[in-house]
């Protein structure tokens, strides 16, 4: 009995043992089956952030595509709208002179139909005068009568024509004058004063009129230099020239409006890309720093206190270092290499920092336009750094790299304080406080750097004797820094100098 027991005990445990063996391969079976579901889920999951992937890609492309659309057509607009002010400005003036030169005219024929008026008054009265007298008296009153017309004729004339002695002109004017010193009266040689009075020749010419003839080009030209040149009051020009003081100052005047009007176009404009390309090799071969396409300066020139919006022309800089009180207007200026001006700013009051005046500038416009991108134009400790304007570092302790960065910053900006100081010894109104009302000082300034582009353009070298140093106080701007990526480039830039040996040979 015990071994059957035994034995069935024996089957049992046989039949459990078959049981789990089958339980544990359906365990293994299932197993299977939930891996790969779990790896097919995985795999639709990272599907699903591949294809969101690529969409958020594809959506960021058509984004760009549309930011840089919008910037090509705003850029676009900008031009067409600084086309469309540089068009209706030369029309305004071209009209103005049109109505002067009308004015001129009536005038010219009014005075010509008065004379004809007297002429035939005085041919009756001799006509009824002949009926009385007889041959012998009437060739005595005859004789009498034109000595005592043209003795009229001359008191009128001394009217309104005061007799000046032109003869230090007529000297200047001579082929026989020395050209040295025709050069140190007029700043420029005598082929580079013809070239502009050629150029200005159908603008500024006048016609000859019964009384008087018309001033020639050449004198018209002439007055406009000297008085820019040297600065002095009318009424030393007017002794010089033998003209009028009002008749100097309207010369002056129309000379410096055609000036800007003809020839600024063709002497003082943005370069091209080819130009840019040049320029920047250029200040590469000389500093190591790419893509520097201008160097940067702002200078101020002395004005008479102004009736209206005294403050905003006060000078606090000038009026403490000169004790004395001061009003100025500004003058930025952009120059390539050579020191020729490529952008200048006009007319903005003295009170107002260098990065103020910036913002105000058709150049920052032209940069928040997209033109700029990608250069620099290098400037200094009182404008901010961003995108496309670099500057020195200003902080107290400075590393050897910073050190070296300055100092081929120093180099650039160096460029166009030289270009203002040799603008300001050629044209000495710059140095002192004209006579000109404020309105017209843009006109005047920018015709003073047309005439400068023009001499160095001809390497026309300025007097020795001329000294004059252009000393403008820089204050940090309140937000020196606009942009972090141009700190981090700019810190490119200095690292690339020192460690490819382009910097810091002062300091070995």
């Amino acid at each position: 009995m015990n071994e059957s027991t035994n034995k069935c005990h024996s089957d049992d445990d046989r039949d459990a043992d078959d049981n789990e063996d089958v339980d544990c391969s359906s365990f293994e079976e299932d197993g299977d089956s939930g891996n790969k579901r779990k790896n097919n889920k995985k795999k639709k999951e990272l599907s699903g952030i591949i294809t969101t992937l690529l969409l958020l890609e594809e959506q960021e492309k058509c984004d760009q595509e549309e930011t840089n659309k919008e910037s090509t057509e705003e850029r676009l607009s900008l031009d067409a709208h600084h086309n469309k002010r540089s068009k209706s400005t030369v029309d305004y003036y071209s009209n103005l002179q049109s109505y002067y030169t009308e004015i001129e005219e009536k005038d010219r024929v009014k005075r010509r139909k008065s004379r004809g008026v007297m002429a035939g008054g005085i041919a009756v009265a001799t006509a009824a005068a002949a009926t009385e007298f007889d041959d012998t008296n009437l060739d005595k009153r005859a004789r009498h009568g034109s000595k005592n017309q043209e003795k009229q004729q001359q008191q009128q004339r001394r009217l309104w024509v005061k007799d000046r002695s032109n003869s230090w002109w007529d000297e200047c004017n001579s082929p026989d004058f020395p050209a040295e010193e025709f050069k140190r009266a007029f700043r420029m040689s005598k082929f580079t004063f013809d070239m502009i009075c050629e150029e200005l020749n159908s603008v500024i010419a006048k016609e000859d009129t019964t009384l008087r003839n018309a001033i020639p080009v050449r004198q018209r030209v002439a007055v406009c230099i000297w008085r820019l040149a040297t600065g002095d009051p009318l009424r030393l020009v007017s002794k010089k020239f033998g003209l009028g003081i009002s008749t100097c100052h309207k010369l002056v005047l129309e000379v410096c409006s055609a000036i800007r009007n003809v020839l600024m176009p063709k002497f003082l404009q943005w370069p091209n890309d080819d130009g840019l390309r040049k320029i920047k090799e250029e200040f590469e071969s000389n500093s190591g720093i790419p893509n520097v396409v201008g160097s940067m300066y702002t200078t101020h020139i002395p004005i008479i206190a102004p009736k209206i919006s005294v403050a905003s022309y006060f000078n606090k800089r000038h009026t403490e270092r000169n004790q004395k009180t001061s009003y100025s207007i500004t003058v930025q200026g952009v120059v390539d290499p050579r020191g020729v001006f490529s952008d200048v700013c006009i007319g903005w009051p003295g009170s107002m920092p260098d990065d103020q005046v910036l913002e105000k500038s058709a150049l920052y416009q032209r940069a928040n336009a997209g033109s700029l991108k990608g250069v620099w134009i290098v400037g200094g400790s009182g404008y901010p750094l961003m995108d496309w304007v670099l500057v020195p570092y200003n902080q107290q302790h400075l590393t050897w790299t910073q050190h070296a960065f300055n100092e081929k910053i120093g180099e650039i900006q160096k460029v166009a304080k030289d270009s203002f100081r040799r603008l300001k010894r050629r044209w000495c109104c710059l140095q002192k406080r004209t006579e000109v009302k404020l309105q017209d000082l843009p006109v005047v300034l920018g015709a003073c750097c047309v005439l400068h582009n023009i001499c160095e353009m001809r390497e026309e070298e300025v007097d020795p004797e001329l000294k004059y140093e252009v000393v403008d106080d820089e204050m940090v701007p309140e937000v020196p820094l606009r942009s972090v990526s141009s700190r981090k480039a700019r810190d490119a830039i200095a690292h690339n100098l020192l460690h490819h040996g382009l910097a810091g040979t002062s300091f070995l």
